[in-house]
Parts: structure tokens; C-alpha cells; sequence
């Protein structure tokens, strides 16, 4: 249950993330409910790296490993961001996983040429969303959500994709 859970729950958590992270930009949840997701996070990010480790020797897995333990100390700025309190220190974090799992994806597209073109479309669409999200930040208008939504796409489209594939090689 335990490998159920690990390989199948980031297909609901990422694009779920990045649903509270559009409702909390339109003013919907509220800086503690932010600080107890990015502890829930961590708390996840830790056991998935922890419990799937081992697997996570080599190819891509291995990068997506890294992502993980770098993806700890985002998560870890944002929590920070939320105590101190530090806009600097959040933007780290949301960034951060924005650019993380995009070249999460683009490195994975690279090695398994089978689904080059489902993991680089994801990956450059994830960079897309940052770039968006980032210029647009400037003026906190609706491009803000666009950038968002178009990271959230990026990365569910990758995530749902391995999960696919690692069922059917089960």
C-alpha cells in the first residue's frame, strides 16, 4: 500500500498544489493554511525521498531524486518565508518548484526518448508558466494565474504520464 500511495499520490498533490497556490493569489486561503501545506509538504517530500531512495539510483529517477532533497530546502525557504515572514523567502519556494520539477522533466525527456515529446512539452511548458508568473508579478494581474496554470499543466501532464507508465511496467 505503502509503494500505492508513493508512486500514485503526486498525481493528485501537484496538480492540487498549484490549485492552492492560484486560490491563495486571489486572497482564498490564508498565510496559515500556507505555512501548515508547505509542513505537509516537507513532511511528504522527506518520506517519498526516504521510502523510494533505493529506487531513485539511476537514469532519471536519480535526477528526480535530486529534485526531491533540493526541492526539501525550497520547501524549507518557504516555510521559513512564512515564519519570519519573508516574501523573498516564499518566492523562493514557489519558484523553486516551478523550475525544480521543469527540468525534472526536460532531463527525463532527454533520456527515455519513448516519451520525449510528452515529458519536453510538459518541462518547457512548466519553464513557460514560471517565466509568465514571474514577469507578471510585477503588476499582480491575471497573468499571475496564467503562469500558475500553466505550470500546474506542465507538471500533471508529466506526473500522470510516469505514473501511467510505471503501472504498465508493473
Amino acid at each position: 500500500m505503502l509503494r500505492t500511495v508513493r508512486d500514485a499520490g503526486p498525481t493528485v498533490l501537484v496538480p492540487l498544489a498549484w490549485l492552492v497556490v492560484a486560490a491563495a493569489h486571489r486572497g482564498l486561503v490564508s498565510d496559515h493554511a500556507l505555512l501548515v501545506a508547505h509542513v505537509v509538504m516537507a513532511a511528504f517530500i522527506a518520506g517519498f525521498a526516504v521510502t523510494g531512495w533505493s529506487e531513485m539510483d539511476d537514469g532519471a529517477l536519480r535526477a528526480w531524486r535530486a529534485v526531491l532533497v533540493v526541492g526539501l530546502g525550497v520547501t524549507l525557504s518557504g516555510i521559513a518565508g512564512f515564519l519570519l515572514p519573508s516574501e523573498p523567502l516564499r518566492a523562493v519556494s514557489i519558484v523553486g518548484w516551478m523550475l525544480l520539477p521543469a527540468a525534472g522533466l526536460l532531463y527525463t525527456g532527454y533520456l527515455f526518448t519513448a516519451a520525449r515529446t510528452v515529458y519536453f512539452g510538459a518541462g518547457w511548458l512548466s519553464v513557460a508558466g514560471a517565466v509568465v508568473y514571474t514577469i507578471s508579478l510585477c503588476g499582480d494581474g491575471p497573468l499571475v494565474l496564467v503562469g500558475i496554470a500553466l505550470v500546474g499543466a506542465g507538471q500533471t501532464v508529466g506526473i500522470v504520464d510516469a505514473a501511467m507508465r510505471d503501472d504498465r511496467e508493473q
